[in-house]
């Protein structure tokens, strides 16, 4: 069997399908692997990791894609990566269907292409392993993006997110408990950060909060609540997931244009259509917009900041 490995657009993606291990693993399972030159760039594999373990180093994606059974990469496929697919291969990468442009779906059902999204593989157990890894990720890198954006010199409201003896530190108010969400808590409370999670399942918050020995504080995610969290906030973490569905527009535009001035928006649910109604997708090059005097962050690819600790997840 032919595996092939692509070169992500850097603006898009950072990360790389496999490591060399992984690799290694299916060169000595008797596969032939193709990566193409610069893939694992990014993420910082270079090119001779990878031929030392018995990969093929090819120099143009077409190449990958022509020789590849299974074509292996990260970012949801374009237009131009489903018409190099060969006719009745396999691409494993993440989808997001519920969110996928109608073209892309359309190709991909042309050419008869069998397509697996990482977010949808699940264990026995009801586990979504590399979903699983990517939210811890996404969770805990979401607060030090947002203590970013807070600063003065990035329009936000100037302030220290922990504070400081005699000054509050920031509110950081996260929509969502599941992996996303305890993550964000458990980082924003690290950095010392006031911190009020919403969830609309009872049990999910009683769980974080006994993670986080009853440090944060918890509310039913009714829409009095997400209103009065959302004016309250100067960080809000918008981690709200339905699997395999699109995300429900839980913050409205009026919510937002209550929001106080310079207050931060992550909207980790941007993946699939954003939690927050004035949201839309950034990219790592340009990560940020400002609506209703509000700084949105909605990079779908968190984990591309940190790409090689992503690529192992």
């Amino acid at each position: 069997m032919n595996f092939g490995i692509v070169r992500e657009h850097p603006a898009r993606e950072r990360r790389v399908a496999l490591t060399p291990a992984g690799v290694q693993a299916l060169v000595d399972a008797g596969q032939t692997i193709y990566v193409e030159r610069g893939a694992g760039e990014l993420a910082r594999f270079a090119d001779e990791d990878y031929l030392e373990v018995g990969a093929k180093i090819v120099y143009t994606p077409e190449e990958v894609y022509g020789r590849s059974d299974i074509v292996l990469k990260v970012s949801p496929p374009a237009d131009e990566d489903v018409l190099r697919l060969r006719e009745g291969s396999v691409l494993f990468s993440f989808l997001h269907m519920a969110v996928a442009p109608r073209r892309v779906v359309e190709l991909l059902l042309e050419r008869q292409v069998t397509t697996i999204g990482y977010e949808l593989i699940e264990m026995d157990d009801g586990n979504l392993p590399i979903l699983q890894a990517m939210s811890e990720i996404a969770g805990q890198m979401s607060i030090p993006i947002a203590a970013r954006y807070l600063e003065t010199g990035q329009d936000g409201r100037g302030i220290l997110l922990g504070g400081i003896p005699g000054v509050p530190p920031a509110a950081v108010v996260i929509l969502g408990a599941g992996v996303v969400g305890r993550a964000a808590a458990r980082t924003a409370l690290g950095m010392g950060a006031q911190v009020i999670v919403l969830d609309r399942d009872l049990a999910r918050l009683r769980h974080v909060d006994e993670l986080l020995n009853h440090h944060v504080t918890t509310a039913a995610a009714n829409s009095f609540n997400i209103r009065r969290g959302v004016q309250f906030a100067d960080v809000f973490i918008g981690a709200v997931l339905i699997k395999g569905e699109r995300a429900p527009h839980l913050v409205t535009e009026e919510m937002v244009k209550s929001m106080k001035p310079g207050a931060v928006i992550i909207d980790v649910s941007i993946d699939q259509g954003g939690c927050v109604e004035t949201s839309h997708p950034t990219t790592l090059e340009s990560p940020t917009f400002v609506k209703h005097g509000v700084i949105h962050y909605c990079v779908p690819n968190i984990p591309a900041t940190v790409a090689r600790t992503a690529t192992y997840g």
